[in-house]
Order: structure tokens, then C-alpha cells, then sequence
């Protein structure tokens, strides 16, 4: 039933998925803009200099070469790229300070872009708790705004934990790919099969691990005004329905993956410009409905439908 009204709830703020689609843009946009400016002038030294316009003009040169039949080139072309290359090496190593301050700056730009990001998904998390608590339709902006301070906090705790999270499960995805069938002794192409499939596994497992562990996070702040803190910790806490929670966002990640890669693979890409915003837009509703439940607080499915809560009102569907 909770997966079930969260597909309703989900259906009743469809309107919220193109209001995130055009946010994100235009803040990717912003963001993008700002790497590509950051990656000029960081590495322009690195762009413009001679080594690395002999090196791409003799990879160039290899593939006409090919199509071309040159063989006077190609019969050069090992020695001339290792020498070309050298120089390449050295004028790397002679700007390392300005490939890591180029770094760490693209780095800062995205944290940024997550933080900017994240705000836009706060927002619409709390329009979906207006209309489940008192079936108001609230405007995009206006959450935006009067939510800022609690997602403005929310965010600044939020991405460096989940930006660990992250990294560790990078580091499991890459154990999962490349050592777990060396130590299993397969190979083929049954160790790919194997390896995709574990992989898979993994990062299903682990993102509805930390879906179960943050659900209560958003919903607590915004439903019951809890400070971000205490929302956060209570989250970390709460244990009650922790299987079914857990079920319930492993089934969801399943269906997201799922959805995004087949729309995805039948309209060449363009289908998850609805897609990715619609499955940010899920999981929150689903977020909303498991803390609504686990709380034993009413809410609105639609303008006659009212469940939660441990009494059902009178006249009302569940």
C-alpha cells in the first residue's frame, strides 16, 4: 500500500518534474559554464603549448594514416609519438600546481552544483508535504524561498556525507567489478556477466541503504518542523518498519534503474530529461509516505482520499 500511494502521490505532483527539469538546467548551465571557464584558464598553459598539439596532431595524423594507407607514417609514427609524447610528460609535470588548483576548483564548483541542486529538491519536497498535509496547492518559488534556511542547512550537511558515501561506493563498485571474480576464479565472459551483475547488486543495495537510513531526514524537518540536527538523527535512529522501509527503496531503486536505462536505450537519451527529475520526485514521495506511516499520521492521496493515522475518518476511503 505505501508503495502504491506513493506512485498517487507521485502522478498528483507530476507538475513538480518539469519545474526541477527546468531548475536543474538552468543551473547546469550556470555550473557548466564556470567549469569550462575554470579548465580555460587553469590549463590553458597545458591546451596551447606545442607538445600537446604535436601529440593530437600525430594522433590525428595515425587514424588518416589508416584510412589513407600511409605507410612511410605509420612505420615512423611509433617513435615520433614516444618522443612527442615525453615532452607532453614534462610539460604535465611542470604544471601539476596548475592541474591542482584546476581540480580542486572543478571540485568546488561541483559541491556547489549538488548544494544549488539539492535546494531545488527541497523545495519540491515541500510542496509535496503541503499537499499531503492540507491538500494546498504551494508554488515551486514559494517553497523555495520560505524553505531555504532549513535546506540551506540540510544541504550543507547533506552533500559532504553523501559525497563520502559516494566515494566508498565507488571503491565497493570497483572491488565488486575487477577483484571479486578474480578471487572466484572466473574469466570469459561469464567473469563480465558475473562482474556487471555484482556490480549492480552493490550499488542497488547500497543507495536503498542509505535511502532507508536519510528517509525520515526531509519529511521530519518539513512535516514536523524538527530542527535539521535532531531530523537527521532521529533519521539514524529510527527503527521501526526498518525491513519494510528498506524493501521498499531497494524495489525502488530497481525500478529506477530499470525505467531510466530502458527509456533511455529507446529514445537515444532524450526520455531522461522527464525521467531523472520523475525518479527524484518518487523516491521523495516515497520518503513522505513511509514517515507519514511509521508516524501514524494522516495525509491526503487525493481531495476525498485520507489514509494514515491509526483511526480512519469517517466517509473517507483508505
Amino acid at each position: 500500500m505505501r508503495f502504491r500511494n506513493a506512485i498517487h502521490i507521485t502522478i498528483d505532483n507530476f507538475s513538480s518534474v518539469f519545474k526541477l527539469l527546468l531548475y536543474s538546467v538552468l543551473t547546469g548551465a550556470v555550473f557548466m559554464s564556470l567549469s569550462y571557464l575554470i579548465i580555460r584558464l587553469g590549463l590553458d598553459g597545458i591546451f596551447s603549448g606545442s607538445p600537446t598539439k604535436e601529440v593530437a596532431g600525430l594522433i590525428k595524423g595515425f587514424f588518416n594514416a589508416i584510412v589513407t594507407g600511409d605507410s612511410n607514417f605509420l612505420n615512423a609514427f611509433h617513435d615520433t609519438f614516444a618522443v612527442a609524447f615525453n615532452d607532453f610528460k614534462e610539460l604535465l609535470l611542470n604544471s601539476t600546481g596548475a592541474i591542482v588548483g584546476t581540480f580542486f576548483g572543478v571540485a568546488a564548483i561541483y559541491l556547489l552544483s549538488r548544494f544549488m541542486n539539492g535546494l531545488g529538491r527541497f523545495a519540491v519536497a515541500g510542496t509535496m508535504n503541503d499537499r499531503m498535509g492540507t491538500f494546498s496547492r504551494t508554488k515551486f518559488s514559494s517553497s523555495y524561498f520560505k524553505n531555504i534556511a532549513k535546506g540551506a542547512l540540510y544541504e550543507v550537511i547533506y552533500v559532504p556525507l553523501i559525497f563520502l558515501y559516494d566515494v566508498i561506493m565507488v571503491l565497493v563498485c570497483w572491488f565488486a567489478f575487477f577483484e571479486v571474480p578474480a578471487l572466484l576464479s572466473i574469466s570469459g565472459w561469464v567473469s563480465v556477466f558475473f562482474s556487471l551483475a555484482f556490480t549492480t547488486t552493490a550499488v542497488a543495495c547500497l543507495e536503498a541503504l542509505k535511502m532507508t537510513l536519510i528517509s525520515a531526514w526531509i519529511p521530519g524537518i518539513l512535516a514536523d518542523e524538527k530542527g535539521v540536527s535532531l531530523a537527521f538523527r532521529d533519521s539514524l535512529r529510527a527503527k521501526k518498519h526498518f525491513g519494510r522501509r528498506f524493501a521498499s527503496f531497494l524495489v525502488a531503486v530497481y525500478l529506477i534503474i530499470v525505467t531510466n536505462v530502458l527509456f533511455a536505450l529507446c529514445t537515444f537519451g532524450s526520455a531522461l530529461l522527464v525521467t531523472l527529475p520523475l525518479s527524484f520526485v518518487f523516491l521523495l514521495a516515497l520518503q513522505f509516505v513511509q514517515y507519514y506511516e511509521d508516524n501514524s499520521k494522516k495525509y491526503f492521496i487525493s481531495s476525498r482520499t485520507i489514509t494514515g493515522g491509526e483511526e480512519k475518518p469517517n466517509g473517507l476511503d483508505e
